[in-house]
């Protein structure tokens, strides 16, 4: 696990006992194709890939509202560029609440929390199967939903023009 996240990291604890979690919770699906040691390793992998793929995900929805120094972070252009991401935001929303639910959810735990659809489906009490075609319809509709909407668009024109 070290290898994968880096000797120094500060999140190290927190995903050996999340590895530890899916490893008692996922005892049952362990053959013995390979040696238990193998099984564990992949296991924990896993973990350590779930959680760099979420703490990406953390950077670039947290992101865009920190500022590093008090000054800069309460500067005219700054509370500016804040107000844009909440309004782009808020559309998003109203978008993604007229899905429905199944699929916004779905679309939501892949796409912004960075699950599987394993997990997913897991979450939802829904096939592996089921969960993809959620996804797929979801993220369809949101694509068509946000295309159509010209305010939503020039709003993200903006975020993205801004430093």
């Amino acid at each position: 696990m070290r290898r994968l996240l880096g000797a120094g990291d500060f999140d190290g604890e927190d995903v050996a006992q999340q590895a530890m979690i899916e490893l008692v919770s996922t005892i049952d699906r362990y053959r013995g194709d390979c040696s238990l040691d193998s099984w564990t390793s992949t296991i924990t992998a896993h973990a350590v890939y779930k959680h760099i793929r979420r703490r990406k995900t953390e950077r670039r929805i947290f992101g865009a509202l920190e500022g590093n120094d008090f000054a800069e972070a309460h500067s005219p252009s700054r509370t500016g560029h804040d107000a844009l991401v909440r309004s782009v935001l808020s559309r998003v929303l109203v978008h993604l609440n007229a899905v429905d639910e199944s699929k916004a959810w779905t679309f939501v735990l892949h796409d912004v929390c960075g699950y599987d659809l394993r997990e997913i489906a897991q979450i939802t009490g829904a096939s592996v199967a089921a969960a993809q075609s959620r996804l797929v319809r979801g993220r369809r509709e949101m694509h068509e939903r946000i295309a159509s909407d010209p305010e939503l668009a020039n709003l993200l024109e903006s975020v993205e023009g801004e430093p």
